[in-house]
């Protein structure tokens, strides 16, 4: 696959070798370190005309976006597992963990026309065709798509708020995992106003390799 657009600085990539290292057990392969490379000048590439993420520059991009996404692989299931990342934004933090993590079988669900649209380019760019992008959001194409009920070992999103529970269930089969970034540690603000379910529960994880401390949303549907 030929790079195309703005260059990636190597110095930005370089900064996902230890997460990879760390939270898969190997060193990156190749073909993962040229996904992460075109992911990133498309990225930038996009941002220059439309704003696919709010965040700028490829350092950022790095650490933000795919280092904060790897960090979800800390609590995913290892086995092959079917993941909806549920308000995607610019494929995070699905994409990143399909990068490194072959057997997940992933679908994206965004609202926003341009974001879908730079999915639609991001996975041509990085070939990987069985990846299902949905427009529309996800409370509706859950109900205009009844084959989604339920059809999910793992919904993903970093799009926390006091709706996202049952948007969420409705996406998964008993027992799966819902698994959400959760507010910064010592944030006051919480979640937002959601109402957390009987069940639900917060992990703080410390990377201290990595010099950084992360906190998940984790909740089972129940039978």
């Amino acid at each position: 696959m030929r790079p195309r657009g703005t260059p990636a600085p190597p110095h930005s990539l370089t900064a996902l070798v230890r997460p990879i290292q760390l939270l898969t057990g190997r060193d990156p392969k190749p073909r993962e370190s040229e996904r992460f490379g075109s992911y990133l000048r498309l990225l930038l590439e996009w941002n220059r005309t439309y704003r696919v993420t709010a965040i700028r520059t490829a350092d950022a991009m790095v650490t933000d976006l795919f280092v904060d996404s790897l960090l979800f692989l800390a609590n995913l299931p290892s086995d092959p597992i079917k993941v909806a990342d549920l308000g995607t934004g610019a494929g995070i933090p699905g994409v990143p963990l399909r990068i490194v993590r072959e057997d997940i079988s992933l679908t994206l669900v965004e609202s926003k026309r341009k974001r879908v649209s730079f999915l639609a380019a991001l996975r041509r760019e990085l070939e990987l065709t069985d990846i299902s992008i949905l427009e529309g959001r996800a409370e509706e194409v859950v109900k205009d798509r009844p084959d989604l009920a339920g059809a999910f070992d793992v919904v993903v999103t970093r799009a926390v708020g006091p709706s996202i529970i049952p948007i969420a269930l409705s996406y998964l089969h008993t027992g799966g995992l819902f698994l959400a970034g959760g507010p910064p540690k010592h944030d006051s603000r919480g979640t937002s106003g959601l109402v957390e379910p009987a069940g639900m529960h917060q992990d703080t994880k410390a990377f201290h390799e990595l010099g950084l401390e992360r906190t998940f949303l984790l909740y089972r549907k129940p039978s």
